[in-house]
């Protein structure tokens, strides 16, 4: 009996080995990274008129594309919604999700999902006409709140409005610019989201001045990129190029810096991945010449002089008041 055990035991693990090592193998001999992205999303991932892709969440696939195969233009990218995005990810229609998603304990176990870090700290909010005049959410008694359906938004503003004693109205829509038009039609009171979402709505409204985002703060919105679970060679893969890219600022490493001494460092703090995931030298200088460090990659999409007009906040690095923080590399 205990040499079944034993034998089982040893079979489950032999198949784990070839779980782990099957989405990075996929990628090399497919030649392509699939990565799910969301349908649009102003700052994060959206489409230009010749459908190119662009944003914050685009440029980690890209980061991916580039440790993985050198190449950051060597990307599909999966328009998925907030409904779909995760079925997507388990039925391996794509190998890595980097869509506005937040990292929480039933996704984390119950879903066959692994988080492979923060890549963005966020919180639920309210965008409401400037000319209500609110404050705060608190003054919203009475009102009806538009959102989209399939994310974590509706149970976080129910179980707000509950514990402070006061009704309001939901309603809910399947996409963003769904939502966004009702909002803008006067169909809802507000509009409840992430801060960065509504960040992102507001500059599509035809007078975006016209509007304003609550600073009030509800939930918790860890946003990082996912991969599926049992599959942890590819997940650190994962997990080390989004820390490297925040490891780099804090170096002052940037895509205008890789060459000389500075490309020198970048391979040296990449070394161990070379070996442990079979990765190019200059996979890490390849990385930082095609997206940017994290400091780049933000205030190219989201920063104050974008649409987005997004201040760095608590996504500063943990040495300038934020929560961005990177274990040691090598």
């Amino acid at each position: 009996m205990r040499h079944s055990i034993l034998t089982a035991a040893a079979v489950l693990l032999l198949g784990a080995g070839a779980v782990h090592a099957g989405t990075l193998d996929d990628v090399r001999e497919r030649g392509t990274l699939n990565c799910g992205v969301s349908e649009g999303l102003r700052g994060f991932s959206e489409q230009d008129e010749t459908g190119a892709w662009a944003g914050f969440d685009v440029d980690f696939c890209k980061a991916v594309a580039a440790a993985v195969l050198g190449d950051p233009d060597k990307v599909e990218y999966v328009s998925l919604s907030a409904e779909t995005r995760f079925g997507a990810l388990t039925d391996k229609r794509i190998d890595l999700l980097s869509r506005n998603s937040t990292w929480t304990m039933t996704r984390d176990l119950e879903q066959g999902l692994e988080f492979a870090g923060v890549s963005y700290y966020d919180g639920q909010g309210f965008l409401i006409p400037a000319l209500f005049g609110a404050i705060s959410p608190l003054e919203l008694d009475g009102a009806t709140v538009c959102l989209v359906s399939g994310t974590t938004t509706e149970a976080n503003v129910t179980a707000y409005f509950e514990a402070t004693g006061l009704s309001i109205s939901v309603l809910p829509f399947d996409e963003r610019p769904e939502a966004r038009a009702a909002y803008e039609a006067g169909q809802c009171d507000a509009y409840t989201a992430d801060r960065s979402a509504l960040a992102a709505e507001r500059s599509l409204l035809a007078v975006p001045e016209d509007h304003v985002i609550l600073k009030d703060v509800i939930s918790k919105e860890p946003l990082g990129p996912v991969t599926r679970d049992g599959d942890q060679e590819w997940t650190s893969l994962v997990r080390w190029t989004l820390f490297a890219l925040i490891d780099a600022e804090e170096r002052g490493l940037d895509s205008a810096s890789m060459s000389g001494a500075k490309a020198d460092e970048a391979r040296r703090i990449g070394a161990p991945a070379v070996a442990a995931f079979g990765l190019e030298e200059d996979w890490l200088v390849n990385v930082l010449t095609a997206v940017g460090s994290y400091a780049e990659i933000f205030e190219r999409h989201l920063g104050e002089d974008t649409p987005m007009q997004l201040s760095r906040g608590v996504n500063a690095l943990w040495n300038q008041g934020g929560l961005l923080y990177a274990p040691p590399m090598p």
